[in-house]
């Protein structure tokens, strides 16, 4: 029975560390939330960068897509921004984002006015020279983050709940303040919105169910 024991753990081996590589791909993006937004907003963009590498982070660019329009940003301590046409870039001016961790950068921009997807190209720099480009169709290895512009309803404010008004003040959508616990309902519906490439569960899917007729194929040999 023990050498059973050690063989479905020589085979579950390559699964798990299968698993471990999947979620660690997709949760290691560079990601702009939130996914769905409404047509002229001016929504409040969260860019969302881990480093996945040993190598620290200590610059991003961001390309604002075209038709939407590049307005504001919020100030990050050790961070300095540059903008150069639709090109948005943050800067290190410390110890940039170290491996296991990752940074959040907020920003606002107005939303196109017509509806229709919105595609955020993101360009990450390491400290060793190496660049990861966040560019590449939904499926890829490197994805870029989609928006989708929907029509704007008659009164309605941003998806967010967070926009900008058109003098630049922030409306809370009718709200004077926010508590914290708003805030983080928030923050745990961009982290949602960036979601999860369907790739990774099939893969996952493939993983698993070869294991199983692995041990399968196991027990009929010992039976």
């Amino acid at each position: 029975m023990n050498r059973l024991f050690r063989k479905i753990a020589v085979l579950a081996a390559p699964t798990a560390a299968a698993l471990m590589l999947s979620a660690a791909a997709a949760s290691a993006h560079v990601t702009v939330a939130p996914s769905q937004s409404v047509t002229g907003a001016w929504e409040t963009y969260t860019l969302k960068v881990p480093s996945e590498k040993d190598a620290a982070t200590v610059q991003i660019d961001l390309r604002i897509p075209a038709g939407a329009e590049f307005k504001q940003y919020e100030v990050v301590p050790g961070w300095d921004v540059k903008i150069d046409g639709n090109k948005i870039s943050w800067v290190s001016t410390a110890a940039g984002i170290q491996a296991g961790q990752f940074q959040r950068f907020y920003f606002t921009a107005k939303n196109p006015d017509t509806k229709g997807d919105i595609a955020w190209d993101a360009y990450q720099h390491y400290a060793d020279g190496s660049l990861v480009q966040w560019s590449g169709e939904e499926g890829t290895e490197t994805p870029h983050s989609v928006t989708e512009i929907v029509e704007a309803a008659a009164g309605g404010g941003s998806h967010s709940g967070m926009a900008m008004d058109d003098h630049g003040s922030m409306n809370m959508g009718g709200q004077d303040s926010m508590s914290m616990d708003e805030h983080n309902a928030i923050m745990e519906e961009q982290d949602k919105a960036s979601g999860t490439s369907p790739m990774i569960y099939i893969a996952l899917g493939i993983s698993l169910l070869s294991f199983l007729l692995a041990v399968i194929a196991l027990l009929r040999k010992r039976a």
